[in-house]
């Protein structure tokens, strides 16, 4: 072989190794990558090794192999940092920008809402006002397509109160509220479904009253055990022509949930003031849980017509049938209160 032929075969030989190292740096490095395209969902399993990860990301287009991004992982000294998790990711990304995302970590797509018991419709609004959804909670609650109070007997109802069913509710990030208000209203309809008006029926009492009861009783009782026995006490009232004499009513007219009543504010002539107005408000003050709205179909059998809460108790209340001994207990309640510089005299301590 001829020194001519065998420099020829080196220059080619060469060249090829040249074409092969540029081909691999450009696979490995990829200069001209853009940023992806098309949405893709990628769920990464806990514990999955680089290989695993890489593996995923090739069947799933989001990389073109699996083997560059190992290098890639390796190369940048990521290997023990790439996340778990669900990942909202791009077709045909640079290594790079795949790694990226997976040593940031899941994006949270989601926003996790917890509605407490028998809030009103304002308190709920600035409870999710920080929840990243869109729109305006108090207007997308006033009336729905979904769900009608008048066939539940509301005469003239002033929004969905009290059928905005409080529960904890996962809505997408950035979604319009009213999806929250749709999951709340199914939500309710659901568990509604599964109570028997039957006893409130017999004494003419509508689904709708139903829900305004439940939503007095989720203000007025702290103790599971005593929602039958204040439903008991309102059912016993309204028989009886009394006034219900329910502050909580004065509070949502009012709008003061925290502070002491004002003696103007307990003469404020709203018809929700329970008070001054015999019978049950126009609607309910809140959004009350199955629990409450149970109590409220399905009233104890007592003749208690009072209660007050008991001094030295996390919220129990002692109940009575005449106006007598609830006067000796709204003293007893009162001289606690007055030793008590004035502030409530009950004790919620852990026992």
């Amino acid at each position: 072989m001829t020194v001519r032929r065998r420099r020829g075969i080196a220059g080619a030989v060469l060249l090829v190794a040249v074409v092969v190292l540029i081909w691999f740096l450009v696979s490995l490095f990829q200069p001209f990558a853009g940023s992806g395209h098309g949405a893709v969902s990628v769920r990464i399993p806990r514990g999955v090794g680089v290989g695993g990860v890489g593996d995923i990301l090739e069947r799933r287009g989001v990389v073109s192999s699996s083997f560059f991004f190992q290098l890639r992982v390796t190369l940048a000294g990521s290997r023990g940092d790439l996340k778990s998790g669900t990942y909202d990711l791009r077709r045909d990304m640079s290594y790079g920008s795949a790694i990226d995302a997976l040593v940031r970590g899941p994006v949270q797509t989601t926003v996790t809402v917890t509605i407490p018991e028998g809030l009103s419709r304002r308190e709920v609004a600035r409870l999710i006002s920080r929840d990243g959804l869109r729109g305006n909670y108090l207007r997308a609650t006033k009336r729905s397509t979904l769900l009608d109070p008048r066939s539940y007997g509301a005469k003239a109802p002033s929004g969905l109160e009290g059928f905005l069913f409080p529960a904890t509710y996962v809505v997408r990030r950035g979604a319009p509220v009213d999806q929250l208000v749709n999951l709340q209203l199914r939500a309710f309809q659901q568990a509604f479904r599964r109570v028997s008006l039957r006893a409130a029926n017999h004494v003419n009492l509508t689904g709708y009253d139903v829900l305004t009861i439940a939503s007095l009783i989720e203000r007025e009782a702290q103790l599971p055990r005593e929602r039958r026995l204040i439903a008991s006490v309102i059912y016993n009232r309204l028989h009886a022509h009394m006034p219900l004499g329910i502050d909580a009513s004065v509070r949502f007219a009012t709008g003061n949930w925290t502070q002491p009543l004002t003696d103007s504010e307990l003469r404020d002539p709203s018809p929700y003031n329970t008070r001054l107005h015999d019978g049950l408000p126009p609607g309910p003050i809140g959004n009350p849980g199955l629990a409450a709205i149970r109590a409220a179909a399905h009233p104890a059998h007592t003749g208690y017509l009072y209660y007050v809460v008991k001094p030295g108790t996390c919220g129990e209340h002692a109940f009575s049938t005449d106006a007598a001994q609830f006067e000796r207990d709204v003293r007893q309640y009162q001289s606690a209160r007055a030793a008590n510089s004035g502030r409530s005299p009950t004790s919620c301590r852990a026992r």
